[in-house]
């Protein structure tokens, strides 16, 4: 029962506050660049606002456009399961379950990729062709960032990753741990579609990735696309909190050390928040062409960070 109730919670926390840590950036953005901004709870209004259109769709769509909203939300909240949000060990906490969290951002990648071919557009073949190159390049970087950190802890599962260096924090006193911070802190902005690999701001521009893919979607359909976009942000920004910085996530499942955790969770997620603003307000958009030069820099990193493992004890 236990973990039943804390599978929900998880799922409740990432679906329900993901809106929120993007609102915050947007806010955080505006403050900085002299602006009063948007409201943190603005993006509630938009999802909501759009779950009462009507979609319109192109004829020359099939199934697989009106079916990828909903395939990339299951996506997430499965995603959600593997990550621990709340607790160190999560519903999905198996031995390798590293595996099974590559294949779930794959999937989404994929089967967003194969929505922007089927609308039929330019922009949408054109964003998918850029989408997945980028993918192509950024997965491994997780893969190997992941491992290297798992090489510390002794363990493949993300849970006893979670609970070696929570209570033995000297593991993370280390070179490995922090380089492999920064190439998946890299990763993060490539694979959510941030600046300085992609700007989610705007929507109408020819070096734009993720927004081409969706750039055919409407009403509800859109809502769950910027939901799902929304969660992968929350679940990025989670591996990095609780993966690399895991004090405060406990292995209890009891009220009080969940509710602690979470609060844990809500102070380093605020920390992320600001510092993705601050980078987005002082970096400009890398040209399309400079952006293998970004993520090859962060898996050259992550390949260190497994180098300074065995070198560095």
């Amino acid at each position: 029962m236990a973990a039943l109730l804390i599978a929900l919670g998880q799922v409740l926390v990432a679906g329900a506050g993901a809106p929120l840590l993007v609102g915050v950036v947007r806010t955080l953005k505006a403050r900085l660049a002299g602006r009063r901004g948007p409201s943190p709870w603005q993006p509630y209004a938009d999802l909501r606002k759009l779950l009462g259109k009507e979609p319109v769709v192109s004829t020359t769509t099939s199934w697989v456009f009106r079916a990828t909203p909903y395939v990339l939300v299951a996506t997430m909240l499965v995603t959600t399961l593997v990550v621990p949000v709340l607790v160190a060990r999560p519903a999905l906490g198996f031995a390798g379950n590293i595996i099974l969290l590559m294949y779930l951002f794959m999937l989404g990648t994929f089967i967003l990729a194969l929505a922007g071919l089927d609308s039929g557009s330019a922009f949408g073949g054109m964003g998918s062709s850029r989408g997945v190159a980028v993918a192509a390049l950024a997965e491994p970087t997780i893969i190997v960032a992941v491992f290297a950190v798992a090489l510390r802890a002794e363990t493949i599962n993300l849970g006893g990753i979670v609970e070696r260096l929570a209570r033995e924090p000297l593991l993370a006193a280390n070179p490995a741990h922090l380089l492999a911070f920064v190439a998946f802190f890299i990763v993060m902005l490539a694979e959510t579609g941030r600046l300085p690999v992609d700007n989610p701001a705007t929507h109408l521009e020819l070096t734009m990735i993720h927004e081409a893919m969706v750039l055919e979607y409407s009403g509800r359909y859109l809502a769950l696309v910027e939901w799902a976009s929304a969660m992968r942000l929350f679940v990025f920004m989670t591996l990095l909190a609780n993966l690399f910085v895991p004090w405060g996530v406990t292995s209890l499942a009891e009220p009080v050390p969940v509710l602690l955790g979470l609060l844990a969770l809500a102070g380093k997620l605020a920390v992320l928040a600001a510092a993705l603003a601050v980078l987005e307000t002082v970096v400009a958009k890398l040209r399309l062409f400079r952006v293998p030069e970004l993520l090859a820099g962060s898996f050259a990193l992550a390949l260190l960070s497994v180098t300074a493992v065995f070198l560095v004890p």
